[in-house]
Protein backbone atom coordinates (compact mmCIF):
# COMPACT_ATOMS: atom_id res chain seq x y z
CA UNK A 1 0.00 0.00 0.00
CA UNK A 2 2.82 2.59 1.09
CA UNK A 3 4.86 1.57 -2.09
CA UNK A 4 3.09 3.31 -4.54
CA UNK A 5 3.36 6.69 -2.99
CA UNK A 6 7.02 6.55 -2.30
CA UNK A 7 7.14 5.90 -6.29
CA UNK A 8 5.45 8.96 -7.03
CA UNK A 9 7.76 10.99 -4.79
CA UNK A 10 11.16 9.94 -6.01
CA UNK A 11 10.01 10.44 -9.73
CA UNK A 12 10.14 14.49 -9.54
CA UNK A 13 13.09 14.28 -7.40
CA UNK A 14 14.93 12.13 -9.68
CA UNK A 15 14.14 14.52 -12.48
CA UNK A 16 15.59 17.29 -10.71
CA UNK A 17 19.08 15.61 -10.19
CA UNK A 18 19.01 15.18 -13.67
CA UNK A 19 18.51 18.91 -14.93
CA UNK A 20 21.10 19.99 -11.89
CA UNK A 21 23.80 17.88 -13.35
CA UNK A 22 22.48 18.99 -16.69
CA UNK A 23 22.57 23.09 -15.92
CA UNK A 24 26.19 22.16 -13.67
CA UNK A 25 28.40 20.45 -16.64
CA UNK A 26 27.39 23.65 -18.75
CA UNK A 27 28.83 25.86 -16.01
CA UNK A 28 31.66 23.73 -15.84
CA UNK A 29 32.46 24.17 -19.45
CA UNK A 30 31.48 27.45 -19.37
CA UNK A 31 29.18 27.55 -21.97
CA UNK A 32 26.99 29.46 -19.25
CA UNK A 33 28.98 32.95 -18.95
CA UNK A 34 29.41 35.06 -16.13
CA UNK A 35 26.25 37.23 -15.47
CA UNK A 36 24.42 35.11 -18.35
CA UNK A 37 20.47 35.25 -16.97
CA UNK A 38 18.89 31.71 -16.56
CA UNK A 39 15.10 32.37 -17.77
CA UNK A 40 13.00 28.92 -16.52
CA UNK A 41 10.60 28.84 -19.16
CA UNK A 42 13.39 28.25 -22.49
CA UNK A 43 15.63 26.22 -20.37
CA UNK A 44 12.36 23.63 -19.56
CA UNK A 45 11.85 23.56 -23.07
CA UNK A 46 15.41 23.23 -24.09
CA UNK A 47 15.77 20.09 -21.55
CA UNK A 48 12.66 18.80 -22.14
CA UNK A 49 10.90 18.84 -18.78
CA UNK A 50 8.75 21.28 -17.07
CA UNK A 51 9.35 24.70 -14.99
CA UNK A 52 9.35 22.86 -11.44
CA UNK A 53 12.59 20.35 -11.69
CA UNK A 54 14.25 23.68 -13.59
CA UNK A 55 13.34 26.18 -11.13
CA UNK A 56 14.37 23.55 -8.08
CA UNK A 57 17.85 23.07 -9.92
CA UNK A 58 19.00 26.20 -10.11
CA UNK A 59 17.93 26.82 -6.85
CA UNK A 60 19.90 24.09 -5.26
CA UNK A 61 22.64 25.70 -7.64
CA UNK A 62 22.21 29.04 -5.99
CA UNK A 63 22.38 27.88 -2.55
CA UNK A 64 25.57 25.88 -3.12
CA UNK A 65 27.11 29.72 -4.66
CA UNK A 66 27.11 28.51 -8.19
CA UNK A 67 24.13 30.46 -9.18
CA UNK A 68 23.43 34.41 -8.17
CA UNK A 69 19.79 34.99 -7.55
CA UNK A 70 17.98 38.36 -6.44
CA UNK A 71 14.56 35.96 -5.80
CA UNK A 72 13.31 36.46 -9.34
CA UNK A 73 16.34 35.42 -11.42
CA UNK A 74 19.29 33.33 -11.98
CA UNK A 75 22.68 34.23 -13.52
CA UNK A 76 25.77 32.60 -13.34
CA UNK A 77 28.11 34.53 -10.89
CA UNK A 78 30.11 37.46 -11.41
CA UNK A 79 33.05 37.16 -9.33
CA UNK A 80 34.95 39.58 -7.23
CA UNK A 81 38.31 39.68 -6.41
CA UNK A 82 36.50 39.05 -2.52
CA UNK A 83 35.04 36.20 -3.98
CA UNK A 84 38.24 35.10 -5.74
CA UNK A 85 39.98 35.01 -2.17
CA UNK A 86 37.13 33.51 -0.09
CA UNK A 87 37.12 30.43 -2.82
CA UNK A 88 40.83 29.87 -2.94
CA UNK A 89 41.44 30.07 0.93
CA UNK A 90 38.87 27.04 1.35
CA UNK A 91 41.10 25.37 -1.37
CA UNK A 92 44.27 26.42 0.17
CA UNK A 93 42.66 24.90 3.73
CA UNK A 94 41.35 21.85 2.00
CA UNK A 95 43.49 20.35 -1.05
CA UNK A 96 47.39 20.40 0.27
CA UNK A 97 45.68 18.49 3.38
CA UNK A 98 43.57 15.92 1.68
CA UNK A 99 46.55 15.56 -0.91
CA UNK A 100 49.08 14.99 1.76
CA UNK A 101 46.50 11.96 3.37
CA UNK A 102 46.65 10.22 -0.11
CA UNK A 103 49.95 10.32 -1.18
CA UNK A 104 51.17 7.07 -0.02
CA UNK A 105 47.71 5.52 -1.17
CA UNK A 106 48.46 6.96 -4.61
CA UNK A 107 51.97 5.59 -4.80
CA UNK A 108 50.24 2.28 -5.85
CA UNK A 109 47.35 3.61 -7.33
CA UNK A 110 48.21 6.57 -10.12
CA UNK A 111 46.97 4.86 -13.08
CA UNK A 112 43.86 7.04 -13.52
CA UNK A 113 45.89 10.24 -12.47
CA UNK A 114 48.46 9.21 -15.08
CA UNK A 115 46.33 8.83 -17.65
CA UNK A 116 44.73 12.66 -17.06
CA UNK A 117 47.98 14.12 -16.95
CA UNK A 118 48.56 12.40 -20.47
CA UNK A 119 45.31 13.60 -22.34
CA UNK A 120 45.78 17.05 -20.72
CA UNK A 121 49.62 16.81 -22.46
CA UNK A 122 48.26 15.41 -25.06
CA UNK A 123 45.39 18.10 -25.58
CA UNK A 124 48.12 20.71 -24.52
CA UNK A 125 50.32 20.00 -27.58
CA UNK A 126 47.34 20.04 -29.99
CA UNK A 127 46.30 23.22 -28.66
CA UNK A 128 42.51 22.06 -27.72
CA UNK A 129 41.43 23.79 -24.73
CA UNK A 130 38.21 22.17 -24.63
CA UNK A 131 39.76 18.53 -24.11
CA UNK A 132 42.42 20.19 -21.70
CA UNK A 133 39.65 21.20 -19.85
CA UNK A 134 38.03 17.95 -19.73
CA UNK A 135 41.91 15.92 -19.00
CA UNK A 136 41.96 18.54 -16.21
CA UNK A 137 38.73 17.87 -14.57
CA UNK A 138 39.10 14.21 -14.86
CA UNK A 139 42.62 14.77 -13.46
CA UNK A 140 41.00 16.17 -10.08
CA UNK A 141 38.13 13.38 -10.41
CA UNK A 142 40.79 10.58 -10.26
CA UNK A 143 42.92 11.76 -6.96
CA UNK A 144 39.48 12.41 -5.13
CA UNK A 145 38.86 8.51 -5.76
CA UNK A 146 41.57 8.27 -3.78
CA UNK A 147 40.21 10.28 -0.46
CA UNK A 148 37.90 8.16 2.11
CA UNK A 149 35.97 10.99 3.11
CA UNK A 150 33.23 11.47 0.78
CA UNK A 151 31.88 15.22 2.39
CA UNK A 152 35.66 16.49 1.89
CA UNK A 153 35.54 15.41 -1.85
CA UNK A 154 32.28 16.81 -1.83
CA UNK A 155 33.81 20.17 -0.23
CA UNK A 156 36.31 20.30 -2.73
CA UNK A 157 34.24 19.49 -5.51
CA UNK A 158 31.85 22.52 -4.87
CA UNK A 159 34.32 25.17 -4.45
CA UNK A 160 36.71 23.52 -7.66
CA UNK A 161 33.34 24.03 -9.63
CA UNK A 162 33.05 27.78 -8.32
CA UNK A 163 35.96 29.13 -10.38
CA UNK A 164 34.77 26.44 -13.84
CA UNK A 165 33.26 28.74 -15.79
CA UNK A 166 36.26 31.49 -15.11
CA UNK A 167 38.41 28.71 -15.93
CA UNK A 168 36.94 27.80 -18.99
CA UNK A 169 38.33 31.64 -20.08
CA UNK A 170 41.87 31.22 -18.54
CA UNK A 171 42.77 27.65 -20.47
CA UNK A 172 42.06 29.01 -23.96
CA UNK A 173 45.25 30.53 -23.70
CA UNK A 174 47.94 28.54 -24.28
CA UNK A 175 50.26 30.43 -21.50
CA UNK A 176 47.96 28.96 -18.57
CA UNK A 177 47.74 25.68 -19.79
CA UNK A 178 51.66 25.17 -19.72
CA UNK A 179 51.40 26.81 -16.17
CA UNK A 180 48.44 24.41 -15.55
CA UNK A 181 50.18 21.28 -17.49
CA UNK A 182 53.54 22.03 -15.05
CA UNK A 183 51.64 21.93 -12.15
CA UNK A 184 49.87 18.60 -12.42
CA UNK A 185 53.36 16.98 -13.90
CA UNK A 186 54.72 18.62 -10.03
CA UNK A 187 51.88 16.77 -8.32
CA UNK A 188 52.28 13.89 -10.14
CA UNK A 189 55.79 13.24 -9.81
CA UNK A 190 55.24 13.42 -5.96
CA UNK A 191 52.58 11.10 -5.67
CA UNK A 192 54.60 8.60 -7.80
CA UNK A 193 57.07 9.15 -4.66
CA UNK A 194 54.80 8.23 -2.39
CA UNK A 195 55.81 11.48 -0.96
CA UNK A 196 53.31 13.54 1.56
CA UNK A 197 55.57 16.96 1.67
CA UNK A 198 56.19 17.33 -2.14
CA UNK A 199 52.81 16.54 -2.66
CA UNK A 200 51.48 19.02 -0.48
CA UNK A 201 53.70 21.84 -1.76
CA UNK A 202 52.84 20.99 -5.18
CA UNK A 203 49.54 21.52 -5.09
CA UNK A 204 49.98 24.51 -2.31
CA UNK A 205 51.75 26.53 -5.52
CA UNK A 206 49.24 24.79 -8.73
CA UNK A 207 46.49 26.47 -6.70
CA UNK A 208 48.76 29.81 -6.15
CA UNK A 209 49.11 30.03 -9.95
CA UNK A 210 45.96 29.39 -10.90
CA UNK A 211 44.61 31.65 -8.25
CA UNK A 212 46.51 34.20 -10.08
CA UNK A 213 46.07 33.39 -13.53
CA UNK A 214 42.15 34.04 -12.56
CA UNK A 215 42.54 37.38 -11.04
CA UNK A 216 44.52 38.65 -14.33
CA UNK A 217 41.41 36.71 -16.38
CA UNK A 218 38.85 38.80 -14.66
CA UNK A 219 40.54 42.18 -14.69
CA UNK A 220 40.96 42.41 -11.12
CA UNK A 221 43.54 44.49 -9.14
CA UNK A 222 45.70 42.39 -6.78
CA UNK A 223 46.63 44.55 -3.46
CA UNK A 224 50.35 44.72 -2.97
CA UNK A 225 50.25 41.83 -0.34
CA UNK A 226 48.84 39.50 -2.40
CA UNK A 227 50.69 40.06 -5.17
CA UNK A 228 54.07 39.12 -3.28
CA UNK A 229 52.56 35.63 -3.49
CA UNK A 230 50.59 35.09 0.14
CA UNK A 231 48.25 32.56 0.54
CA UNK A 232 44.54 33.79 0.91
CA UNK A 233 43.61 33.57 4.36
CA UNK A 234 47.54 32.37 5.64
CA UNK A 235 48.75 36.09 6.74
CA UNK A 236 47.42 39.11 7.86
CA UNK A 237 43.63 39.46 8.90
CA UNK A 238 41.48 40.31 6.34
CA UNK A 239 40.50 44.51 6.47
CA UNK A 240 37.51 44.38 3.87
CA UNK A 241 33.92 44.24 5.01
CA UNK A 242 31.37 41.56 3.97
CA UNK A 243 29.07 44.68 2.77
CA UNK A 244 31.77 46.01 0.49
CA UNK A 245 30.55 43.01 -1.59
Amino acid sequence: MDAAPMLRLQRPQALAEQVYRALRDRLRSGAIGAGEVLQEVPLAAQLGVSRTPVREAMARLASEGLLASDRRSFAAPALTLADVDDIYELRFLLEPAAMRGIAARAAQARAPIEAALAAAAAAHRAGDAAAFREANVAYRQAWLKLVPNARLVRIIELYADHMQHIRALTLGEARVRTIVLRGLQRITAALAAGDADAAEHAVRAHLQQARLAFVEALGLKTPPARAAGSTPGAAAPRRRSRKSR
